[in-house]
């Protein structure tokens, strides 16, 4: 897989159009260390540039990511052969494709960055994709979930999930545990749609019904007329999907106060919803919450264990890690990985040839990327909200093993 005699060595050659892009724009200065582009020397760091939301409504998916990746470093050590591992991080201030866009030109061009990372939200990394592919430039999509994210270009691989992988499973246990009816609702943007419409697929093939689909803004919705309208179709469960922050503790407050539960409508969700650095804010409202996801801070295995002890150095204002980071650290194990066996020769071709079908031990359990869409396999957990003690966890119970993303 890694003698490709046939890739070429020669330099990164970027277009006229996006050097001067790159030029007229100002991204600021580095939030972490990130010097300019000395001469190549063989001690010469491998630059990381790091994307994602430090601050807006999003932030707290940029502080979950940056704590992942810095994980890693603080476990693995921060270089590789005498070359310093360097993140270059930088704020996209939440869902704004243009600001992303703008970013990673000025990483690409001035900071020279060997790779673009991060990258929590879909329309973000869309803008992004076709910059990768005119540099050549490794893209490691270390959460944005839309299954059609790794076809906008051939140097993206992507070590999170996908909306259908995780939703697929809800919809096949959901059939096999006597729920019928079901009502739907979704953000409404790609990952929202996408986990919409592979539910419905799924559970439809099954036997099951969908009674009414409700998708609603992706920013600060007012979620009690929605809720009415389910409580309305009396369906047996409510289907959801919502980007991982605040609006999980919105919507259960809201499904709570409506009386959904009172009325035996069950909630089942992807893990987003009951994400785990929130739900010790959801509380009791969030017990008994069935979820499939790939990660939970509950699960258990050594690999875990080290992960949260070296995430709880790095980034001790966030109570716990969650899905966003594991998928940092994975991303920044992928990495390591791929320069080892390269011997640092980064030329972007050979690291996408290194990547497909790497195969690592992560904390959320196996993992592997597959050589043809370059997206991540893995377990499909289904897990309920518990306590223990006096915290709230998604507790593992079922598992489905070696997903792929079902739509490729």
């Amino acid at each position: 897989m890694l003698a490709n005699a046939g890739l070429w060595l020669s330099g990164l050659m970027v277009s006229a159009s996006l050097l001067l892009a790159a030029c007229k724009s100002t991204d600021g200065a580095p939030r972490a260390t990130g010097a300019g582009a000395p001469a190549a020397t063989s001690a010469e760091p491998i630059k990381i540039g790091l994307l994602a939301p430090f601050s807006g409504p999003f932030a707290s998916l940029g502080a979950q990511i940056e704590g992942g990746a810095r994980a890693y470093l603080a476990a693995h050590g921060d270089s590789i052969d005498g070359r310093k591992l360097e993140l270059i991080v930088r704020d996209t201030t939440g869902m704004a494709p243009d600001v992303a866009k703008r970013l990673a030109q000025g990483l690409i061009v001035r900071d020279k960055v060997d790779f673009l990372a991060g990258f929590a939200l879909t329309p973000n990394a869309m803008a992004v994709a076709p910059l990768a592919t005119e540099a050549k430039k490794p893209m490691v999509i270390m959460n944005a979930a839309t299954s059609s994210l790794t076809t906008k270009s051939p140097y993206i691989v992507r070590v999170s999930l996908t909306l259908p992988q995780v939703t697929a499973p809800l919809a096949t246990w959901a059939t096999r545990n006597a729920i019928r009816r079901v009502c739907t609702l979704v953000s409404d943007y790609a990952p929202g749609v996408d986990a919409e419409e592979q539910f419905i697929k799924t559970f439809q093939a099954s036997g099951g019904q969908i009674v009414d689909s409700v998708r609603v803004p992706v920013q600060n919705p007012d979620f009690a007329p929605f809720i009415q309208r389910i409580k309305d179709e009396k369906p047996d469960a409510v289907f959801a999907f919502l980007p991982a922050g605040s609006q999980g503790i919105a919507f259960m407050k809201a499904f709570r106060e409506r009386g959904l539960d009172q009325l035996g409508i069950k909630l089942i969700a992807t893990g987003d919803v009951t994400e785990d650095q929130l739900l010790d804010a959801m509380g009791d409202q969030a017990l008994g919450v069935v979820t499939t996801h790939h990660y939970s801070a509950a699960h258990e295995s050594p690999e875990n264990t080290a992960f949260k002890l070296a995430f709880a150095k790095v980034a001790p204002q966030s109570t716990r890690p969650n899905f966003m980071a594991v998928g940092a650290y994975d991303g920044m194990a992928a990495i390591a990985a791929v320069v080892r066996a390269l011997g640092g020769q980064l030329d972007g071709d050979r690291v996408m040839a290194a990547f497909k079908g790497l195969e690592l031990e992560s904390p959320r359990g196996h993992i592997r990327i597959d050589p043809e869409t370059r997206d991540i396999i893995q377990t499909v957990y289904v897990r309920k909200v518990e306590k223990r003690g006096d915290a709230y966890y998604n507790v593992e119970f079922e598992q489905f093993p070696d997903q792929k993303d079902p739509g490729k």
